[in-house]
């Protein structure tokens, strides 16, 4: 604006407001009111309000039920090898031992009459592995993953709680 057009402006008794000031005194402080009102909400610390009802019935649920995990019936397996794609086309071998957890030891029966079918989904599952992917914890997480999961898919309906790697060789 031109010094002669600000003159005009505060000559004729109105004065226009910048856009930049209606922004600092208007919309500036609704947003943070609004953000305040908001992360209130979001944290629970208006009473009666969204969040504490919903810590009110965890809290309800945990007091009622403590859960609490019962070991199931253990299981071992026979010794299980394969061999493993080397680094450079070398052949490595695996070996392991495993104990699967079941819920009631009355599916052991069940579960002998499907060691085969067990097995073959195993070493189908062990032979294509590298060595490289049995390496650190996360790949030690993926191998037990997959074994529990070929085993319940052998065995349904029975299910199978977990896959435990009592021992592992890699040579």
């Amino acid at each position: 604006m031109s010094e002669e057009a600000a003159e005009g402006a505060e000559e004729g008794g109105k004065k226009k407001v910048s856009g930049k000031k209606l922004i600092l005194l208007i919309v500036l402080p609704l947003l943070l009111i609004g953000g305040g009102v908001g992360a209130a909400l979001v944290l629970g610390l208006i009473p009666g309000v969204g969040g504490e009802e919903e810590h009110a019935e965890e809290h309800a649920e945990e007091e009622a039920a403590p859960e609490v995990d019962v070991p199931g019936y253990y299981m071992p397996l026979d010794e299980i090898r394969a061999n493993l794609r080397g680094p450079g086309g070398k052949t490595k071998f695996l070996k392991l031992q495993i104990t699967l957890e079941l819920e009631d030891p009355i599916h052991e029966a069940a579960i002998n009459q499907a060691i085969p079918r067990i097995k073959d989904s195993f070493l189908a599952f062990l032979r294509e592995l590298r060595v490289e992917e049995l390496e650190g914890s996360q790949g030690f997480y993926r191998v037990t993953e997959e074994l529990l999961a070929r085993v319940n898919k052998s065995v349904s309906p029975i299910k199978v709680r977990n896959v435990l790697v009592t021992d592992m060789l890699v040579q």
